[in-house]
């Protein structure tokens, strides 16, 4: 329908939640009119009465004017209950429990009180938007909008089709979104959508790392925030979110895509959901916390410098290492320590591959260039002594030093791959497009970049190679490449763009 989205003037929201009463201020500071409903009538006054409020506190911080924040309180109406008469609704948006027979019985019922002309959307972020809109008469009426919270000062939303929505309908609600100063995405209709799909990428892995016994979650968190750059570790954000919540998102999420490898939830969640370790909001997870204060102990304290010398394979990390007073020798003299810095193998696997005497060996991770955080890999082979002269060299630089046990890549690598590989999958299955996937992760997940851009950053080269190694090494087909990322390498095409396809064949 030719200018829908300019001809809105009037929305209801159902839901008094959270997320209701966020889609509710973010419209009704748009200029639209919001009736808001709920099937508990006293919810919706107590809803306005918070809206208001918030409306005023933006209004005292100066985010708004006086009279912008009065405007938008009086374009609030109650309405008495989710099927009150709608006239002159131009669209309804759901924001009830994630249930799929209380959401598909509610559009049914609102089939009937509702013109034919009303849009319907529903805010589920896991349900599937075909089958709730299978319950309508004319299902090409209804698609998903999936907000997140907060939603005023969360940009992104994420506009999901139906197999059997209109097709004028996705980008007239582009074009409704972005008119509230939002950022829409466009997704599939497929299990976790867009930004529930790509976070599988980072927490499926550090939880797998934690299950290896290769580190603990904070020394996993420290790499990635220092290495990565992500502004919560994967285990802090488990906390933060909930592990109850993420289990059944990790569950979901890979029994829709019938056991996809690469999505295989870890073994650890469900005991650790049974005994009630849910994170910030029961007080203890991969974390404890008094009075909501994360505890974590402090990093153990690294051993002196040392005064013999090392031998050092990467020639940046010994330039870094001779700018302290290290010295660092280009001969694996005996008795020398010897570091590597191995891609997409282990550090046991790099020593043998080049003829080291494995018990005077460590690895150091090459990624990020050593600039924030040293990553320093132990196996069972290495003698102490060497280690903590290792570990001694690498303190000195001033730089906080993680020591894990040894595995099948470094973890900041093996985080990343499989950041990168989740986004290409998607991409290469046309669930988004390239742009579209960067844009949610950016917006949705608070990541430094999007994950085909930070893949591109990084060299896909880089990254397929830590992919395969990690498949040669554990024969786990959850590290196997995607074909798009494989393809792309091979072409020497960029990950931030989608490519040649048959429509651009078109006349």
């Amino acid at each position: 329908m030719e200018k829908w989205a300019e001809q809105v003037g009037r929305i209801r929201v159902i839901g008094t939640g959270v997320m209701g009463r966020g889609i509710v201020q973010l419209a009704v500071t748009a200029g639209l009119e919001v009736e808001l409903a709920d099937a508990r009538p006293d919810a919706v006054g107590e809803a306005i009465d918070h809206i208001g409020a918030m409306l005023g506190k933006l209004a005292s911080k100066g985010k708004i004017t006086e009279d912008a924040a009065a405007s938008a309180k009086e374009r609030l109406i109650a309405v008495d209950g989710p099927l009150a008469p709608a006239d002159g609704v131009d669209l309804v948006v759901e924001a009830v429990r994630e249930d799929l027979e209380i959401k598909r019985a509610l559009f049914a019922e609102l089939e009937r009180v509702c013109g034919p002309d009303t849009v319907f959307a529903t805010n589920t972020s896991s349900l599937s938007v075909t089958e709730i809109a299978a319950a309508l008469t004319d299902p090409g009426r209804l698609l998903g909008l999936h907000f997140f919270n907060p939603v005023p000062l969360m940009r992104l939303v994420e506009i999901v089709p139906g197999a059997r929505t209109a097709d004028w309908l996705p980008p007239a609600m582009t074009e409704l979104v972005r008119g509230w100063g939002h950022e829409p995405v466009l997704a599939r209709d497929a299990p976790g959508f867009l930004v529930n799909h790509v976070g599988r990428g980072l927490g499926t892995e550090a939880l797998q790392i934690l299950a290896e016994g290769i580190a603990s979650p904070a020394e996993v968190d420290r790499v990635a925030r220092d290495v990565l750059g992500v502004k919560l570790g994967p285990f802090e954000l488990l906390d933060l979110t909930g592990l109850d919540v993420s289990h059944s998102v990790l569950e979901s999420i890979w029994s829709g895509f019938h056991g996809e490898p690469r999505l295989r939830p870890s073994w650890l969640t469900r005991p650790r959901v049974a005994a009630g370790l849910f994170g910030r909001k029961s007080g203890e997870g991969f974390y404890r916390y008094v009075d909501g204060v994360q505890q974590v102990d402090p990093e153990p304290s690294a051993p002196e410098a040392p005064t013999t010398p090392v031998w050092v394979e990467d020639e940046r990390l010994g330039t870094l290492l001779s700018s302290v007073g290290i010295q660092v020798v280009h001969t694996a003299y005996p008795d020398t320590v010897l570091i590597v810095s191995p891609i997409g193998s282990s550090t046991v696997d790099a020593a043998l591959a080049a003829g080291l005497p494995a018990d005077r060996v460590v690895g150091v991770d090459p990624l990020g260039g050593y600039g924030k955080r040293l990553t320093l890999t132990v196996h069972p082979a290495l003698d102490p002594a060497a280690g903590r002269t290792a570990w001694g060299a690498l303190a000195a630089t001033g730089l906080p030093v993680t020591v894990v046990r040894d595995g099948p890549a470094p973890i900041a690598q093996r985080l990343l791959a499989s950041i990168v590989n989740t986004a290409c999958f998607i991409a290469g299955q046309r669930l988004a497009t390239p742009e579209d996937i960067d844009t949610a992760v950016r917006l949705g997940l608070g990541y430094p970049r999007g994950p085909l851009t930070w893949g591109q950053e990084a060299g896909p080269e880089l990254v397929l190679r830590v992919l395969r190694g990690l498949v040669a090494s554990t024969g786990d087909q959850r590290y196997r490449p995607s074909g798009w990322l494989t393809e792309r390498v091979a072409l020497g095409l960029p990950l931030t763009s989608a490519g040649t396809s048959p429509a651009d064949l078109l006349p």
